[in-house]
């Protein structure tokens, strides 16, 4: 395992190189195509034709749609620990859904604004680097999967806001239930994290009788829609299922009573937010870690508490904390903050000393803009937060192969409905799943030289 890390440029440019009658997994052979890159910086356009050309070889193996086989992902890791990352799907955009939703609207921002930068106005004190986006648009999952892998993150744990229809909870079972397949097909991981809020809620619209029963309405679509799954995250052989709180069912008897929908022997291991566990009982198998105003002094509380108890440990991480709740005229939450500090601050939580010891690590999170706790690839920080994942892992890979599937997203949005282009793009796909990154390059290259404007 690596204890230290070090925070070094990004490099942004791009080396291109081809290997010449190289074999690769695929059982792909390609032509005698060379390039020295000193020598010749810039491929002239006939090379470049070359390569589309060989690609299209294997126009017969592509399937409809854009995923092509469910082969997996493999990456090699240096530390064996697992590394998962807390997801929000309840984004919706303009031009996938039709609408700007409230994450990135709250009460007062109008994404349909654009700066002199060309940046959205949105509900946030940062800006994704691509722009406000749908959590269910495919180049999307894509883009946000292949930058997970690329950076040794070994699954995904989704914010869960129950199977009702109340709010906009159906827009995020929806979105949650879409990247299924892309998960499957990048060999990862997944869970559900539920937030027990919703069983009170859906009392409160006439759709259940209690809690309870509210509670057990929504396990038994867990246990059954996700839980059936061969990629859903276990631990000692048993399904991980998180709540966050629990804040409304608060009772022992109640958990008991919830949880008799899994048989004795399928019943999962159960997660609440930290000094929350006596609230479910003998049904809760540990606690996780989240961000808090007193910072690395709640991290110490966690682990010299849980550590050694036979509970399930989770060493959550997180960049900063700045909510932007109030700004947005959702109302005063939080008055306190922790700031970024150019990556320090997440370097010495993904760095504490006691995450050698918790079962896994939970990164807070992949993407709340709402709260500023974003490690997705921001204008403000660029690729430095999964850089920094990348020296923890230790995987092979470097921003440059960060930046391939930036490009790779890019190019989606540029060439959408060019189906010759599509195909090309495909490919690019195909190669970084197998780790043939300077081949994704060349091929993106190609395809922006030839069909670009």
């Amino acid at each position: 395992m690596r204890n230290k890390f070090k925070i070094g440029a990004l490099a942004l440019g791009i080396v291109i190189f081809f290997i010449s009658c190289e074999k690769d997994i695929e059982n792909e052979k390609f032509i005698g195509v060379s390039l020295d890159a000193e020598k010749e910086s810039v491929p002239s356009d006939s090379l470049l034709r070359a390569v589309l050309e060989e690609e299209d070889a294997f126009r017969e193996d592509t399937k409809a749609g854009r995923i092509v086989d469910i082969s997996g992902m493999h990456v090699e890791k240096e530390n064996p620990k697992k590394v998962y990352a807390h997801y929000m799907p309840w984004f919706q955009s303009l031009d996938y859904d039709g609408f700007w939703g409230q994450h990135w609207t709250m009460a007062n921002k109008d994404p349909n604004i654009v700066d002199s930068l060309g940046q959205r106005e949105i509900a946030s004190y940062y800006y994704p680097i691509i722009g406000p986006y749908s959590s269910k648009d495919p180049d999307l999952q894509e883009y946000h999967l292949l930058m997970m892998k690329l950076s040794g993150i070994d699954g995904v744990i989704f914010d869960w806001y129950g199977s009702r229809n109340i709010y906009d909870y159906q827009l995020i079972k929806s979105s949650t239930n879409s990247f299924m397949r892309r998960v499957n097909d990048l060999g990862l991981d997944f869970s559900i994290m539920y937030e027990d809020r919703v069983a009170q809620q859906a009392v409160d619209e006439g759709l259940a009788t209690n809690v309870i029963e509210a509670a057990q309405l929504d396990f038994e679509y867990i246990k059954t829609k996700y839980f059936s799954r061969p990629n859903y995250l276990k631990h000692d052989d048993k399904e991980l299922l998180f709540v966050f709180g629990p804040e409304t069912i608060v009772d022992s008897t109640a958990w008991n009573n919830i949880f008799s929908v899994f048989p004795e022997a399928e019943k999962p291991h159960f997660l609440t937010l930290w000094a929350a566990q006596d609230a479910v009982g003998d049904s809760a198998s540990g606690e996780f870690l989240w961000v808090a105003e007193d910072h690395l002094v709640a991290h110490d509380y966690y682990y010299d508490t849980y550590l050694g108890n036979n509970s399930v440990t989770v060493g959550s991480t997180y960049p900063g904390f700045d909510s932007f709740y109030e700004a947005g005229g959702w109302g005063l939450q939080h008055e306190w903050g922790i700031t970024h500090n150019a990556g320090t601050t997440f370097l010495e939580t993904l760095n504490y000393t006691h995450h050698e010891a918790a079962d896994f690590v939970q990164l807070v999170t992949w993407n709340d803009f709402g709260e500023g706790t974003m490690l997705e690839p921001t204008e403000e920080f660029g690729f430095l937060n999964l850089q920094l994942i990348q020296e923890y892992t230790g995987v092979t890979y470097e921003p440059i192969d960060l930046q391939t599937a930036l490009d790779l997203y890019r190019a989606r949005k540029e060439f959408a409905g060019n189906v010759d282009v599509e195909y090309y793009l495909d490919r690019v796909y195909r190669k970084i799943k197998k780790s043939k990154m300077e081949r994704a390059r060349l091929i993106l290259l190609a395809v922006n030289t030839i069909y670009g404007s």
